[in-house]
């Protein structure tokens, strides 16, 4: 009853700390346009702007809830509860810092733990292509079709790679388990064993968030706003949500799998490991501000013709080094 206890409080806090830190991002997003673009961004609501994100969310709330004719309405409303969920069950294996021990009990500053973690993200990450492509079915709209469609090809296309990325830290480490990773990475940090597995996971997950200049289910010179187009106030809100949420989640991987976790000096180990997400969400909105969007096909050239042979070539080439002595395993 305890251990059930402690899941529950542990996910509460979670889902409150995920809420708050898409709010966040949100916000430190359109502050960041703002100064690349050379304009003010928000700065009328709060002091310097910083209640945006509420006003926003009172906004979508607010707004009038607009069922469109002939949608397949249980699909179309539970369309964007998954992609939300799978956003938020994505986290649950995430550590944030090194487990302790407190009042002889030991915390592990995650949901779950399990050997093998990153199957259980890769599987989750994978569940979330679903959420997208029935808002486009269910909508019964040709925009918001195309737009789930081409979600659906983008995300098979892009896991790919990004999965063959992965593996190239797990056989670094001798370990699926995140935390096990990590403490891995003590004397060396993999980007510097694998700077190109590292690369092709971020480019991969740009393009599994939807972002540019991969947001081309989005796009809305093309689709109007792609799968979404026919969901306004809060159902739209979750999109939106579960899209920052994977970002914030996709930074975090990549910072347990490549940047060392939450190792590094002085600083306490929550710290280090919030500061590498944020230095990888504002690299994030720097794309954003700075490259156009792709065509689809090249997008689509572009993961299988280059990005996935690249990744197998390369974990090819960790494994090699690693049977070798090369590098350390």
């Amino acid at each position: 009853m305890s251990l059930l206890l402690g899941l529950i409080i542990k996910s509460l806090i979670l889902i409150v700390l995920l809420m708050s830190g898409f709010a966040g991002v949100m916000l430190f997003e359109r502050k960041l346009l703002g100064w690349f673009h050379l304009r003010l961004g928000p700065n009328r609501v709060g002091p310097w702007g910083l209640l945006q994100p509420l006003a926003d969310g009172l906004k979508l709330a607010l707004k009038e809830d607009v069922l469109p004719d002939r949608v397949d309405s249980l699909v179309y409303h539970l369309a964007p509860v998954i992609s939300l969920f799978t956003a938020l069950a994505a986290f649950a294996v995430i550590p944030v810092g090194p487990s302790f021990t407190a009042f002889g009990a030991r915390v592990t500053l995650s949901i779950a733990s399990p050997s093998a973690g990153i199957v259980y993200l890769l599987a989750i990450f994978s569940l979330a292509v679903y959420g997208l492509t029935l808002a486009g079915w269910s909508s019964q709209s040709k925009y918001a079709l195309l737009g789930g469609v081409r979600s659906t090809a983008q995300l098979i296309s892009y896991e790919l790679a990004m999965g063959v990325a992965i593996v190239g830290s797990l056989i670094l480490a001798g370990s699926g388990n995140l935390a096990h990773i990590v403490d891995a990475q003590r004397s060396m940090w993999y980007v510097v064993y694998e700077p190109l597995g590292f690369l092709i996971y971020f480019i991969c997950a740009v393009a599994d968030t939807n972002r540019p200049p991969f947001d081309l289910p989005e796009a809305d010179a093309e689709l109007v706003a792609g799968y979404h187009t026919e969901y306004s106030g809060m159902r739209f809100a979750m999109f939106f949500m579960a899209e920052y949420i994977n970002i914030i989640t996709v930074s975090a991987v990549a910072t347990l799998l490549f940047l060392g976790g939450w190792q590094g000096p002085v600083a306490p180990s929550v710290v280090w490991f919030l500061l590498k997400v944020a230095a990888l969400v504002f690299v994030f909105v720097w794309l954003r501000a700075t490259l156009p969007r792709l065509r689809y096909d090249r997008l689509m050239a572009f993961g299988w013709k280059v990005l996935l042979p690249v990744a197998l070539v390369q974990l090819v080439a960790v494994a090699a080094f690693v049977a070798w002595g090369v590098v350390p395993a």
